[in-house]
């Protein structure tokens, strides 16, 4: 008789993604996700697979949790410039307050495997994509409501704060100081102006 896996699979995903984001794909052992995750080998293997079966399930499930938060906040019905900025601002007061500097794991997986995983790195592009249309749809929204003008290409300018935003993803783990990251931030968003 098959045993009952005693174990919300959810919160087990939830701890193996906090380590992965942690210390990295390569950085992680299956000893730091059977510790951090409250399992047993066999559990960990017979529920989730393999190591990297493991890591692609926690990069869906940031993708369900942390990306759908930027996606579903920059895509509210009243989304204005105002938004944007205040996502951008949001980001600072967490990088600020991240004793851990563990910036985004999308950024993080994409400078550690994406140059020698295919997969991977079509996964890590999805999960961009998917903010880089947030944010398209939030300047449309911003544009309709007379808040930018002389925008010639919103896809341009999307890319560019995604871009933005991914690049201080990297400043944060190296330099997490207000002051700096809102410099950043300041020049930058200043396009919007």
């Amino acid at each position: 008789m098959a045993r009952h896996k005693e174990f919300d699979r959810q919160k087990a995903l939830e701890k193996a993604m906090e380590t992965f984001w942690r210390y990295g794909y390569e950085g992680t052992s299956i000893q730091d996700l059977v510790e951090s995750m409250g399992l047993n080998r066999g559990s960990l293997y017979d529920t989730f697979g393999d190591k990297r079966s493991l890591f692609l399930a926690a990069i869906a499930h940031y993708d369900e949790t942390v990306v759908e938060k930027i996606v579903t906040r920059l895509e509210a019905p009243d989304t204005s410039k105002q938004a944007i900025i205040n996502y951008f601002e949001d980001l600072i007061e967490g990088a600020a307050t991240d004793k851990t500097r563990r910036g985004c794991l999308l950024t993080n997986t994409a400078i550690e495997l994406c140059p020698h995983d295919a997969d991977t790195a079509k996964r890590i592009a999805t999960n961009l994509e998917r903010i880089e249309n947030a944010f398209h749809h939030a300047l449309q929204r911003a544009v309709a409501k007379g808040e930018l003008k002389n925008i010639d290409d919103l896809k341009a300018l999307a890319r560019y704060l995604t871009c933005t935003l991914q690049g201080l993803r990297v400043i944060c783990k190296v330099n997490p100081h207000r002051e700096v990251l809102k410099d950043i931030t300041q020049i930058a968003l200043s396009i919007l102006d």
